[in-house]
């Protein structure tokens, strides 16, 4: 367990480092933009290692529960931290609600991936699958760019997130937070397959099934890095708001889609064209269960605002979905 921690630990300073780097090399693009693909992407780059190393050795439900368990975290727990914070003196410039009708495109496209993902999941996951999967990833990012070129056409989010502008246009700033980038970068690789095969062992020794360990434990390092860019963001007023409201829609589409592909893709690469992600009872209960969880997180959403009632009603959310993997562990 203590050795558990150890790379926790590692994994968390780690993404702390890459949050660092990844949110001030955003400064450079569009708000939204910015939320649904770099921060995203980068935000995701731990689940990414974790679920590659651990296809690497065949422990399909720590990968396939790795990304189930960042869905259920991130979409009640860091989404109500985040909501709490933008809405109370938490925040530098807080605010009564957070107006999220602009994502309208975002919620639909994540309520039809975590669909898809979990109907084509009843057969398991074999390379159509996987192509299907970067498919929508690309269609995705072609929305993320078609916004993009809307965006430019308002006032540039930084004014409203740094009162020095020659910070961020600053050379030596972007230097500095591309070593933090790459830093970080290299030390979640480096940690994700010792933190995979700790879990593995944890989970022998205590009889909990690795499936829910990988959903419970995995986000914790996994979502490091989108959780504290989430906070700093939220704490900025409303235009922070607004990118942290992208980060978390664009990077949960992202392991609908992208994070699924590497999964199978990393599984064909070290056991074979062929190799199927079969499904489990343990694993299709889970799908089923984030899947429930994640349209009923984003009912408030689609009444354009979210207050502190919305970020209780998460954290309540976030409760139930914790008390049903052991539920689910014991049946």
């Amino acid at each position: 367990m203590f050795l558990l921690l150890g790379w926790l630990g590692e994994l968390i300073f780690s993404s702390w480092l890459l949050s660092e780097g990844a949110e001030h090399l955003s400064e450079r693009w569009g708000g939204r933009f910015v939320g649904r693909t770099l921060l995203s992407v980068a935000t995701t780059l731990p689940e990414i290692a974790i679920v590659v190393a651990a296809a690497k050795t065949g422990s399909y439900g720590t990968a396939i529960g790795s990304a189930l368990g960042s869905n259920l975290f991130m979409m009640t727990f860091g989404l109500a931290i985040m909501i709490i914070i933008a809405t109370t003196r938490l925040s530098k410039a807080s605010q009564k609600f957070i107006d999220v009708k602009e994502f309208g495109l975002d919620k639909i496209f994540l309520i039809i991936t975590a669909v898809a993902g979990a109907v084509m999941f009843l057969n398991g996951f074999d390379v159509f699958d996987g192509m299907v999967f970067a498919g929508l990833f690309t269609v995705y990012l072609g929305f993320a760019f078609r916004d993009m070129k809307k965006e430019k056409t308002k006032i540039p989010f930084q004014a409203n997130l740094h009162e020095d502008q020659s910070q961020i246009k600053s050379k030596k700033h972007f230097t500095r937070a591309m070593i933090l980038f790459v830093i970080g970068t290299g030390g979640i690789f480096l940690g994700a397959a010792p933190f995979v095969q700790v879990l593995q062992g944890v989970s022998v020794d205590t009889g909990v099934s690795v499936v829910v360990l990988a959903v419970i434990v995995s986000p914790l390092a996994g979502e490091m890095p989108e959780k504290i860019s989430m906070i700093m963001l939220a704490r900025k007023g409303a235009a922070g708001a607004s990118i942290a409201i992208a980060n978390v829609l664009g990077s949960k589409i992202l392991n609908n889609t992208l994070l699924l592909a590497v999964a199978i893709f990393a599984a064909m690469s070290y056991k074979g064209f062929s190799t199927k992600i079969p499904n489990t009872a343990m694993l299709e209960n889970q799908m089923i269960l984030v899947t429930v969880i994640t349209i009923v997180a984003l009912i408030p959403m689609f009444k354009n605002k979210m207050g502190i009632k919305s970020g209780i009603l998460l954290l309540v959310l976030y409760a139930i979905g914790i008390g049903m993997q052991f539920v689910m562990s014991s049946l």
